[in-house]
Formats: structure tokens, sequence, C-alpha cells
């Protein structure tokens, strides 16, 4: 590999940080929605490195940007309650589910495009209705489900807890942003924590994430005061309805007995993926392979 292929990948990470730390600064979401899709089709992660690190990176975003929301006072302790610790007992069983290996990679893609669109099509619906009516045991239902999808396919539940906060809780989008954020990093940490492995090999990924993602916030924390709730909305939308379809198309290519031919600019470490095999690296000129993760041990 080349050095502009390297320097290609860094910029991808760099700018795909950037985007994700925006999100999540300006939205209260939408980091692992992007980052997933960045990790498994730009730099052609397995998921079993890519949902760690995702997890990883979006816990600590997450809390970078709760802190103005927090000094803004845009905060819901009651809903933070109904909707996070449902959806902490969801985290942790997603994770072990798939520590056990019960979900297998295409279903783990197709879980979250599906999961996005749905969420995408709420967040919308609920622009055109009335005032919605606070439904505190439909929420705390949601939060098992948002907390699954958290463990399994390695999200923070952003792109569901904010509509969810939107629509069951009554809240206004930049109070229901700032409750979602400490609810993602929550849920990032005991799915992290129940997945059971450290994504060793991929932690050279980590750096540049996180340095496009401190930009990325910087810039989101001085435009999220004046942006309105209907922009915040669509803009949401879009996001969603982009990482979905990117998604299932990797969730396809995926399927069993399909080949999966790697992106010649894009992959980066030596890994492992579930049948022990390697992956070309452009940070790396060695050919022997190195596990791909490291044990946290069994921790149930």
């Amino acid at each position: 590999m080349i050095d502009t292929g390297i320097h290609g990948t860094a910029l991808l990470l760099w700018g795909g940080g950037a985007l994700i730390g925006l999100l999540l600064s300006v939205l209260g979401a939408g980091g692992s929605i992007l980052l997933l899709p960045l990790l498994v089709s730009g730099v052609a992660l397995s998921t079993r490195e890519a949902v760690p690190l995702s997890l990883l990176v979006v816990l600590v975003l997450a809390l970078g940007n709760l802190v103005p929301y927090l000094r803004r006072g845009q905060f819901a302790p009651r809903a933070a309650l109904v909707l996070g610790v449902p959806a902490l007992l969801g985290s942790w069983i997603g994770g072990r589910w798939v520590k056990a290996g019960l979900v297998p990679e295409p279903l783990q893609l197709t879980v979250f495009a599906l999961a996005a669109l749905g969420a995408a099509w709420l967040l919308n619906r609920g622009t055109h209705t009335q005032r919605p009516q606070r439904q505190p045991a439909r929420l705390a239902v949601l939060g098992v489900l948002v907390g699954l999808l958290t463990g399994v396919a390695g999200v923070g539940g952003g792109f569901a807890i904010v509509p969810a906060l939107v629509l069951l809780a009554d809240l206004p989008m930049a109070l229901a942003s700032g409750t979602s954020l400490l609810l993602i990093a929550i849920n990032a940490l005991v799915a992290l924590i129940a997945l059971g492995h450290w994504p060793s090999a991929a932690l050279p990924l980590l750096s540049p994430l996180l340095i496009g993602g401190a930009v990325g916030a910087w810039i989101g924390q001085r435009l999220a005061p004046h942006l309105s709730d209907q922009r915040l909305r669509q803009g949401f939308s879009l996001v969603l309805i982009g990482s979905a379809l990117l998604t299932g198309l990797e969730a396809w290519k995926r399927q069993p007995g399909k080949a999966v031919v790697p992106s010649q600019a894009r992959p980066l470490l030596l890994t492992r993926d579930h049948s022990d095999t390697c992956r070309p690296s452009t940070w790396s000129t060695s050919s022997v392979c190195s596990p791909s993760s490291s044990s946290f041990g069994d921790l149930a």
C-alpha cells in the first residue's frame, strides 16, 4: 500500500470523527449512526472489531459533549431514569448475546439498518402530529429495545433515544439531546463490558477519530443554540436514512456464501475475523497476524 492510501484513510477517519462529534453536540445523537458504517464499509473491519471500537469512541465523545448541555440545564432526570434503567438491562443482554455468538454479523448490520429507518420515520411523523402525551410505560419498554440495540449493533442508541424522548416523554429537541448524551455514554459502557473483549488491534484508529470528533464537537457546541427544532429533526432524519442504506448494503454483501472484496484504499490493520483470517495493513508492513482483541475475561 502506498502512502497516499494511508493518508486517504487518515483523512477519512478525521473527517468522519469531525462529523460524528458535530452530530453528537448538535443532536445529542448520531455518532454511532455514522461510526459503524464508517468502520465496516470505509475501513473494512469486521463487526467483532468495529462494535467495541464504536462503543469506545461514542462513550468518550458523548461525555465530552454532555458538559455544555448540563451547563445550560438541558437535561431531564425523570425521563432519563424511566428510559435509562431498562436500557442498561437491554445493553447487558445484547452484549452477552453477541459474546456468545448468537448474533451473526449480517444480522447485526441488518438490525442497525432497520432501526435507523424506523427512527427516521418516527421522528418525521412526530413533526406533523399533535403534541404528544407522556407515556412512561412505553418509554420504559423502548428503553429495553434501545439497550438491546446498543449491545447487538454497537451503537449508543441516540438515534432511537432522541425520538423516544421527543415523542413519548414530550421533551423539546434540545432537552432530549442533552438527556440522550448521558444515556448514550452509560449504555455504551455497559455494552462494552458485556461484550467482554477489547479491540486492541483496532486501537490505532482511535486517535484520528477522537481528534476529528473534538473539532466537530467544538463547532457543534457553537451552532446548537442557534438551530431550530424542526431543522434539527430534518437533518437528523437525513443522516438516519443515509446510514441505514449504507449499512443495509454492507449486510447484504456479508451474507454467507458471498465473497467480500476488501476496499483497495481503506483496510488499515491486520485483524482476525471469526474465521481467523488476516486483512492487509496500511499502517504496518508486517505479514504476521496478531490477535484482534484482548479479553476482559468473563464478567458475567
